[in-house]
């Protein structure tokens, strides 16, 4: 019993260490994980990428689509030299002559603009051409190009050029397709493009932080798209497109104590830019509707001194003489609630509701007079030009 007992054990021991030395070496043999097995946890991987145009983290369809029709500007300015002190005195002039006056012509800027049509029409910021006496497009092929300006719209900053006079009869030039603003909401990906700081064709990638900023004090007619894209000097006037390379807005301004970005961008939407660009090409101005009145917006001390419920509305602070709004009835110290059943919850939307109405229609205002409601249909006017100081 005591040598079976022995064979027992010295088996069982000599067992367990072939075991051992299987399990450390060969671990499959015994179907356990290792090298080439079955996974210890269920990870869920994505299948790999057949082609780099399958990377759903890259924008270079929306990037290759929109880059063609983003075109540097580049303006110049002619500039007169001053008169000597002494040209006019007759006897200066008797051993001197007549002095001729010169010009020098200077770099006015850079900036960007977006082609819009094949025939040649291109769009930009006000600013970026304001004063310029020539102005030449490079395309992003290289070709350069001498552009006329359409037209210009301060007040928007959106002005229109065109080169089809420059280009070859049968070439077309490569148009963007213009994006719907109904479909854009805060946090879509956006792309900017343009020329910064005039490095060359730059495209930088952020998304929409906030629709409809107003109140900004850069132009008068503002419903900007804030974007956090980088857009720098130079970027003026360039493409601001959505993640299919459609345009969506022009780039206008930045928010920067330094000159450069911090993350805060405007750009002018689309809608806004469209309708502004087709009565340019269409007239070679902007129309829109004026009354003749100046607004003050309504803090809640001026609410509770008029007795308002709220600080809905626009208080009239004056009426220009012989304006439509004198000519219908309104009167300083009323407060303006709706214009054609629109309410008015600011100045600046009370100036944009206005401003849409065509001159001539008459149009229903609803107004609060000594607290007591008042409808006066006015006659709307045509906008008088912006001055602008030199």
């Amino acid at each position: 019993m005591r040598r079976l007992w022995l064979i027992f054990t010295q088996t069982v021991t000599v067992g367990l260490a072939v075991l051992f030395v299987i399990s450390t070496l060969k671990p499959e043999w015994l179907g356990k994980p290792g090298v080439g097995g079955p996974a210890v946890v269920a990870l869920q991987e994505s299948a790999p990428v057949a082609t780099p145009s399958g990377n759903a983290s890259s924008y270079r369809e929306a990037a290759k689509k929109a880059l063609p029709s983003v075109v540097h500007i580049f303006t110049s300015q002619k500039i007169r030299a001053p008169r000597h002190p002494l040209s006019d005195d007759p006897i200066f002039r008797h051993f001197f002559g007549d002095s001729p006056e010169s010009e020098t012509q200077r770099n006015a800027g850079l900036g960007s603009g977006v082609i819009v049509s094949e025939g040649g029409y291109i769009l930009t910021n006000f600013h970026v051409v304001d004063g310029a006496d020539q102005i030449e497009v490079a395309l992003d092929d290289g070709q350069t190009l001498k552009a006329r300006l359409v037209g210009g719209d301060p007040e928007s900053d959106l002005a229109v050029l065109h080169v089809g006079s420059e280009k070859p009869a049968d070439t077309k030039l490569p148009a963007i397709t213009l994006g719907q603003m109904e479909d854009m909401v805060v946090g879509d990906v956006v792309l900017a493009i343009g020329n910064p700081f005039g490095v060359g064709q730059t495209v930088t990638m952020g998304i929409v932080s906030a629709l409809g900023r107003s109140h900004l004090g850069i132009n008068t007619f503002e419903n900007f798209i804030q974007t956090d894209a980088a857009i720098n000097p130079g970027n003026s006037g360039g493409a601001l497109v959505d993640a299919r390379g459609n345009l969506v807005g022009i780039n206008t301004a930045i928010y920067s104590r330094s000159g450069g970005s911090l993350g805060i961008g405007f750009a002018i939407p689309i809608s806004t830019a469209k309708n502004v660009m087709e009565q340019i090409i269409q007239t070679g101005t902007v129309t829109r509707g004026w009354i003749g009145v100046e607004a003050q917006e309504i803090n809640q001390e001026l609410a509770d001194s008029f007795g308002l419920p709220n600080t809905f509305g626009a208080l009239i602070a004056g009426v220009q003489r012989g304006s439509p709004a004198d000519q219908g009835g309104i009167k300083p110290g009323d407060i303006l609630l709706a214009v054609g059943g629109k309410p008015i919850k600011d100045p600046q939307v009370m100036l944009d509701l206005i401003a849409s109405q065509k001159p001539g229609d008459t149009v229903n205002f609803t107004l609060r007079r000594q607290n007591a409601p008042l409808e006066a249909p006015i006659r709307i006017g045509k906008r008088p030009p912006l001055k602008r100081e030199r």
